[in-house]
């Protein structure tokens, strides 16, 4: 057991106030410590920070995701820290800190992605896993530009959960949409198409020009389809293989449409004939288990659509699979060298 350096900087009101039941006390994400300088992630070396995006001005449809990051703090329920399947107590090995927002600027897409960026790169520099809370599916494009930067850039694979491949030009004339920012990722070098897997896509988007661009750019996809025919299991095999083909690491990007829409209400652009949270935890899990994790972000969850909670628990619950997974890891790392 490896003490938890994120509480032993704080004082004890603060402990105190992160020690109760998740609906009482400082809304944190999992009630991890809240660290607000840069100096701070230095005095603690954090293995992981939260970061807020709280960005939705890029959507297209409904509006809300703005929200998503203070409800996956304050109004998931908190189940514990102890996971079952991998028999780990997560953050018995994994320090964790809540590393506050990027603050982003009414209406101004440039400003706004540029505080996430390097929000995210603050902590990607510091080789510290960035978990971004969204905002809508444009956050991915500063994220992953400043863990590129970060960790190398054009040897970072993404792999990538959505009902919609978001490799547009532009939407509406929007080149900074949440439906465009695979395509600027690519053509900025940041991701190599052949490394950008998606999986999970469907529906009736993007046309037949974008599927053209998509492979000239040697992008590859599973859709729900296959998903359908083969299993998850098989799938996300071949996904991982892929997005590690000539990379050094994968940041891991889901939108919470992923889902089927009687699992994921809350979102912005819902597709029904989607995955199920059982599915999508276990693919989680298998990717970072499989994998050097160096970054990952859920976005797209919008609480004024949801229904109980059930989309901001199944988006906090995909974080939650992520943290024990890199628990899981570092633990056999530990015991291997004892």
């Amino acid at each position: 057991m490896t003490p938890d350096r994120s509480f032993g900087h704080m004082s004890k009101g603060m402990a105190e106030q992160l020690s109760g039941p998740s609906f009482q006390g400082l809304a944190t994400f999992a009630q991890r410590p809240l660290v607000c300088e840069s100096e701070e992630l230095d005095e603690i070396r954090p293995d992981v920070a939260i970061v807020g995006a709280p960005w939705d001005d890029s959507c297209t449809n409904r509006p809300g995701a703005r929200f998503g990051p203070r409800a996956l703090r304050a109004l998931a329920y908190g189940p514990g820290s102890y996971h079952l399947d991998l028999a780990v107590e997560m953050f018995d090995h994994l320090c964790v800190v809540d590393f506050g927002d990027a603050l982003c600027s009414h209406g101004l897409v440039e400003i706004s992605h540029k505080a996430i960026e390097k929000k995210v790169f603050q902590v990607a520099s510091r080789s510290i896993v960035p978990i971004v809370l969204g905002g809508d599916h444009s956050i991915t494009l500063p994220s992953v530009t400043a863990v590129a930067q970060a960790r190398g850039w054009g040897r970072v694979g993404v792999v990538h959960f959505d009902a919609h491949a978001d490799t547009a030009d532009n939407i509406g004339g929007n080149l900074l949409s949440h439906g465009t920012p695979m395509r600027r990722l690519i053509e900025s070098g940041a991701v190599r198409g052949e490394n950008f897997v998606q999986v999970g896509l469907r529906g009736y988007w993007p046309p037949r020009e974008v599927w053209e661009w998509m492979r000239a750019q040697g992008m590859r996809w599973h859709m729900m389809q296959e998903i359908w025919e083969k299993g998850v299991a098989h799938v996300m095999e071949r996904a991982v293989s892929e997005a590690l083909d000539g990379c050094d690491a994968v940041y891991l990007s889901v939108d919470i449409d992923v889902l089927d829409p009687g699992f994921a209400p809350g979102t912005g652009t819902p597709e029904p004939g989607g995955m199920t949270p059982a599915d999508l935890l276990r693919a989680v899990r298998k990717v970072v288990g499989s994998v050097n994790l160096v970054g990952m972000d859920v976005v797209e969850v919008s609480p004024p659509y949801d229904t109980s909670e059930i989309t901001i628990n199944n988006a906090h619950r995909v974080v939650l699979e992520v943290l024990a997974a890199l628990a899981d890891t570092k633990r056999s790392k530990e015991e291997m060298k004892a």
